[in-house]
């Protein structure tokens, strides 16, 4: 796969290309790892005869709901050393879509029963913890790790909630290594293009900056503003009198608590960054409501209109296409 590491951004054309599998492993079968299998599956990319997705969990009843439902073939269970060597046996791909906090002790588990020819992916949010944890975790092997995240989710969490067309249309960043065989990237790649998304790729220290303003920072926003209002005396009240603002601002804030941790702990230092630029923008609104300024508050909501209509007139489109009319491309 051809790339651009001078670009901000590289992203590839949208084409699905042809993809198949003999064995796809999925750690953490819930909405990011079902939707995958379930994509795979239900768009015509499961492989052919005996191909199997796989499915391993904490314990059985992690994985049982997944099976039950038939987004996985069969399942494995961490605690069971013997089913988890045989279901990584002859994998072609290994999918981490598990906390990112989880990503070095997995890979410590998958080490010992990794083939050499399988290529491990995750689904992070963060990249530059996941990387360490994967070169600490892997070690002269780190090569058959290939760092990703699909750019899709939903309020909803667990694998009742994966849909076969989430990926439809949506951004998946790989972060390759210098280590990494163009062939792997590649592989990766036509994977998740099968499921319908487009693809593309970044270094992993920019992704977690981006990231940390468009997704991180918005998550704990929606967090604070709920509870905050559940601190106040009269928080029942509140809630009873919310209405459509208040559920599109707070409706990520139904998103897993243990992965929004993670998330934030990991990427640590871009999302200060960003709670402190947020700061610094909120104490001028302060500073313009308390000395009664309306021309500064229509300035800053003006501006912030403007910009949140042009994205929302680009949302057909793919991130390339926004990168190429942002301003100075």
């Amino acid at each position: 796969m051809a790339r651009n590491e001078r670009a901000t951004l590289t992203f590839f054309g949208d084409v699905v290309s042809a993809f198949s599998f003999n064995k796809l492993v999925i750690f953490g079968v819930g909405l990011i790892g079902g939707s995958l299998a379930r994509a795979l599956r239900e768009r015509g990319s499961h492989g052919g005869e005996g191909a199997q997705v796989i499915g391993v969990g904490r314990s059985a009843k992690s994985v049982s709901r997944a099976l039950e439902l038939g987004v996985i073939d069969a399942a494995a269970t961490l605690d069971d050393e013997a089913a988890l060597a045989a279901a990584l046996d002859g994998a072609d791909i290994v999918l981490i879509a598990a906390p990112v906090a989880q990503t070095q002790a997995l890979l410590e588990r998958i080490a010992p029963h990794l083939g050499q020819a399988t290529i491990v992916t995750d689904a992070g949010s963060t990249k530059s913890d996941v990387i360490a944890a994967a070169r600490a975790a892997l070690g002269a092997r780190i090569a058959q790790f290939v760092p990703g995240h699909p750019i899709a989710g939903r309020e909803s969490s667990g694998v009742d909630a994966a849909l076969p067309d989430l990926y439809v249309g949506r951004n998946v960043v790989l972060c390759p290594l210098a280590e990494n065989a163009p062939a792997s990237v590649e592989r990766i790649a036509a994977m998740w293009r099968a499921t319908g998304a487009l693809i593309g790729e970044m270094p992993a220290a920019q992704h977690d900056r981006v990231f940390a303003s468009v997704s991180h920072l918005p998550h704990v926003l929606s967090f604070a503003l709920v509870d905050q209002i559940l601190a106040s005396p009269d928080a029942q009240l509140k809630f009873s009198f919310a209405a459509g603002g208040f559920r599109d601002f707070t409706r990520i804030a139904a998103s897993s608590p243990e992965m929004w941790r993670d998330v934030c702990l990991a990427n640590r230092a871009a999302l200060l960054a960003e709670l402190d630029g947020y700061t610094e923008v909120l104490a001028k609104l302060r500073a313009a409501i308390d000395a009664g300024d309306g021309a500064a508050l229509e300035t800053v909501f003006a501006r912030s209109r403007a910009a949140r209509e042009a994205w929302q007139e680009r949302g057909g489109k793919s991130a390339a296409a926004a990168i190429d009319t942002a301003p100075g491309k």
